[in-house]
């Protein structure tokens, strides 16, 4: 049991530099005020509203020596209530309090049979449920479009990849998802081969909101008595509303981890693993997550989580009706400026189903790639997006998305319609010079990745490098796919491609040279 202390009622205090700015936010919030405090909040605010005699961490005392920097920006409120692991406050690897009663109300709502809270974001989540299901020499089944987190769970864990090659549009430089048939070719090529399946792995919602059809692929993982983990960072808000796809957990997924702070409105890094059915061992997720998460984690994050919860509990059927009229408002205001191309599922014929609040747009017939088209929306309009790529730039509709803001996009993209003078003969051969297939179709793995981020390594001149094994992860950033791999043949394909988005104003991001002019290969 928790040790019970007596609640100091707080000594009547003046008004901090921030509680006039606190309380402006909060009259002009468009979200309702929840109907009863959620339970980590109460006891948040209770425990920070004590008379107390304070000798604990952190240092600024609950923001007695807060920098005053920052207390101009934000104010003392958040210093107030950045608190340690208190008794009052539970604890995030043992929970018995607040904490628990948090997450149990969250499973409620998500549908799971338990969840956890994260403060290392999905990355933790996704490292963690990876672990929890492969042992080293294990084989993971995953797309090779997948997010950085989950390589960086193959480097921890020990388990060999074997990559399933996702669809990709060249017209858009789009990879999607994966399909059922690639994934039964894959677990009957390792059974085959007498190899061991240690979970299969899948990207649902992807950073454009293009979904797999999870359902049949769990069902079939299943039948092989194999967990499927679902990356469903992009897909919180799946599964509460008619217009929404369903959830990973609703499809059968075994582990579905969740960027709570993305399309919901939890605080930036904080994110909900999210457990189903009984193939995965539970005390193993919780050693896992012990292992890998901080052991000083920040109750204002997880605070954030049970409020984000308690946000979406009071209307969980209605309180996206705003945002997806808002997007089909964007759709129509967008999707018939000359020259500007919408995302479908035409170029995806596999995957009928995208995220309605993922609005990704294509600039390639305006002869402007998406980069070139950002930073004119953005001088022009002060309009930023989420995601940027080589032909278009991806928009996310949220529950704080206002008509203001889609009138300021929708203006931004027809001044850049109407500004654009070039030749249809002149767009026409940079699509068709454009063309071709993913820059990671013809890998070759000459070292697994945990072998590979422990061999001796060298610098090379990128002229030098093509043939050889790659010895340092390499990807354009956001969305944090990588083209390169360690322990991966370095391909021509690869080369030019990081070239080209780079070029084109991507940052690119695990490279030790980000100018690219050389590259770390593996000496073996």
């Amino acid at each position: 049991m928790l040790q019970e202390r007596r609640v100091i009622e707080p000594r009547k205090k003046q008004q901090d530099a921030g509680s006039t700015r606190d309380r402006i936010l909060i009259t002009n919030s468009e979200i309702g005020q929840p109907n009863s405090i959620p339970p980590l909040v109460s006891a948040l605010k209770t425990c920070a509203h004590q008379n107390a005699a304070t000798f604990h961490f952190p240092g600024h005392n609950r923001g007695r020596a807060a920098p005053s920097s920052l207390v101009h920006l934000i104010g003392l409120k958040p210093f107030i209530h950045d608190l340690p692991e208190l008794p009052e406050l539970d604890n995030l690897f043992s929970p018995e309090g607040p904490i628990l009663e948090a997450q149990k109300l969250a499973a409620k709502l998500f549908g799971s049979s338990e969840t956890w809270f994260l403060v290392g974001g999905t990355t933790c989540g996704i490292q963690a449920a990876i672990l929890a299901t492969c042992s080293p020499g294990d084989y993971l089944i995953l797309p090779r479009n997948s997010h950085i987190s989950a390589i960086s769970a193959i480097v921890l864990s020990g388990v060999i990849p074997k990559y399933i090659i996702p669809d990709y549009d060249c017209l858009w430089d789009i990879t999607a998802g994966v399909t059922l048939s690639q994934i039964e070719k894959a677990i009957e090529e390792l059974h085959m081969e007498g190899q061991k399946v240690g979970a299969v792995f899948i990207t649902s919602p992807t950073y454009h909101g293009i979904c797999s059809n999870l359902t049949d692929i769990s069902k079939l993982c299943h039948s092989y008595e194999i967990p499927v983990i679902v990356d469903e960072a992009h897909g919180a808000h799946f599964g509460f509303h008619t217009q929404l796809p369903s959830s990973a957990l609703q499809q059968g997924a075994d582990l579905a981890v969740q960027s709570t702070h993305k399309v919901l409105c939890s605080l930036t890094q904080s994110s909900m693993l999210h457990m189903s059915g009984n193939i995965v061992d539970r005390e193993r997720i919780c050693r896992c997550l012990q292992t890998l998460q901080s052991t000083s984690p920040s109750y204002l994050l997880l605070a954030s989580l049970d409020a984000a919860r308690a946000q979406l509990s009071e209307k969980p059927g209605s309180i996206f009706n705003n945002a997806l009229d808002l997007a089909i408002e964007t759709k129509n205001l967008i999707g018939n400026i000359p020259g500007i191309s919408m995302l479908g599922t035409l170029g995806f014929s596999n995957f009928p189903v995208i995220d309605p609040l993922r609005l990704t747009f294509g600039f390639w017939r305006l002869g402007l790639s998406g980069f070139e088209a950002d930073e004119t929306l953005y001088s022009d309009q002060g309009v930023i997006s989420e995601l940027v790529g080589t032909r278009s730039i991806t928009f996310a509709i949220n529950l704080g998305t206002c008509r203001d803001h889609i009138q300021r996009l929708a203006c931004g993209i027809k001044n850049l319609s109407e500004a654009s003078l070039l030749s249809f003969e002149k767009i026409k051969g940079q699509i068709e010079d454009h063309c071709g297939s993913a820059p990671f179709t013809d890998i070759t793995m000459c070292l697994n990745p945990r072998e590979a981020f422990f061999a001796r390594k060298r610098k090379v001149a990128i002229g030098e490098s093509l043939g050889k094994i790659c010895g340092e992860l390499i990807c354009p950033y956001p969305p944090g796919i990588p083209v390169m791999i360690p322990g991966e043949t370095i391909t021509k394909k690869a080369l030019e491609y990081l070239v080209l988005v780079k070029n084109k104003g991507a940052t690119i991001s695990g490279a030790s040279d980000p100018l690219l002019n050389s590259i770390v290969i593996c000496d073996v």
